[in-house]
Formats: structure tokens, sequence, C-alpha cells
């Protein structure tokens, strides 16, 4: 069972042991949800710190970012490295081009709704290659789009992917999940401390995640524990 992390550094972790236990047990549609505020901002050095925890592919990874100028930055700032960069391509690129014989592993970083169908069609280019997508904006592609066929698109996507982690800080409350683990969500009781309320193999959503949140903390705690961990979450972000 993981334990709450208490520092970005922690959640990070946990995610990316989560990562290396999912791949070890055969999973290959793989997502990571740090619902994090501003968590895009640190995207490219996220996706650094993710590319290195998994060096054994070696040249065998490659590092997708959702168009070519955040890889070509990412090209500039990383320098020389022991994986490979690329991109999704664009409307004048196709996919295809994208994807090569020595890959072994995709880490897609924070792709959005917009980037659905050219994913969807890289899963299909590539059945039995794992592919990560890390911090996912996905969160409305179920509604988002034009018309009944893209709804359904999406939907269809969302459902081959695996969270094999997600962290997401509330006020007052914390809803986890890490591979081989149930989803769980804690609400805090007093300052700084966590109490299990929920654990089940669904993702608690909706009217669920409502009822369970309306068993809220005494109101004088509203300003420290959770609170204090997502501004150092925030301050983490901003270095």
């Amino acid at each position: 069972m993981p334990n709450l992390p208490n520092s970005l550094d922690e959640t990070i972790q946990q995610a990316q042991d989560s990562v290396k236990a999912a791949l070890k047990d055969g999973q290959t549609r793989i997502q990571v949800e740090l619902v994090i505020p501003e968590i895009t901002l640190r995207s490219q050095s996220l996706a650094r710190q993710f590319a290195d925890s998994l060096s054994e592919y070696g040249l065998g990874l490659k590092v997708i970012f959702a168009d070519t100028g955040a890889a070509a930055l990412a090209r500039r700032d990383w320098g020389d490295t022991p994986f490979r960069v690329g991109d999704l391509g664009s409307r004048f690129t196709e996919i295809e081009t994208k994807i090569s014989p020595e890959d072994q592993i995709y880490l897609i970083v924070s792709p959005s709704a917009i980037e659905v169908t050219t994913i969807e069609k890289l899963f299909s280019l590539v059945p039995n290659t794992p592919v990560i997508l890390l911090i996912p904006q996905l969160e409305d592609i179920a509604v988002v789009g034009l018309g009944y066929a893209a709804r359904q698109l999406r939907e269809r996507f969302l459902s081959t992917l695996y969270t094999c982690y997600y962290f997401r800080p509330m006020e007052n409350a914390i809803v986890l999940r890490a591979h081989g683990n149930p989803w769980q969500v804690y609400l805090e009781k007093d300052s700084g401390n966590y109490e299990l309320i929920y654990e089940n193999s669904e993702k608690p959503v909706g009217e669920t995640l409502d009822n369970l949140l309306s068993q809220k903390a005494p109101e004088q705690l509203k300003s420290t524990g959770i609170l204090n961990n997502l501004q150092k979450f925030l301050r983490a972000l901003s270095q």
C-alpha cells in the first residue's frame, strides 16, 4: 500500500515505480495522471525525469512531444541524451514517419484531446510496443469535439488506457491510485493527518466523489494540511 506523498519528488518517485511495475506486469497502454495546478508548465522537466527512470531502454526509448516546437526545445535544452526525442507530427507529417523498428517504448508528454486521433493511430501501428502517456490533459475528452463520431472516438480511446498512477490533491482530501492498489480517497481529519475513507477498484467520480467529500474536515483545518502541501507543490513547480 503506497504512503501518501508529502512532496512533488515523492509523488514523481511513486509514479515512476508504478510505471515500472505496470510494464513488468505486461501493461502497454499506460497513463500517469498528476492532477496538480500548473503541472503542464513542468512537462519538459517531468519528461526528462521519467525518461531517465527508463534508462534501461537506451535508444529504444523515444520521448514524444505533441508538437515539433516542444520537441526542438527539449533537444536544445537536453543536448545529447541516451534516448531519442520526437514529436507526433502534423497535418503535413503523418505519424507513420515518426516511428522506427528500433523503438521499444514511447513516452508521450502531456497529450491533449487534439492528439487523440494521432495517438490512437500510433496504438494501431505498434500494437505490442508499450506507450506511456505522461500527465495527459484528457479530462473532458468524452464531451469535447464535434458530433457523435468524435465523442465515440474519444470514449473508445479512453477505454484502452490503464491508469497506473493517479494523484489529485484537493481541499481536505486526496485521491490516489498506484499500480497494484485500488483507488483510494483520503480525508483530512486533523492538521496534516488523513483517514482512508474509500477503497475500490472503480475510480471515484461524479456523485460518488461528491458524497465522499461531503464528509468534510472541521472548518478550522481548511487552511492547513493539504493546502500547505499544495503550496509546496506549486513552489516546486515554479523552481
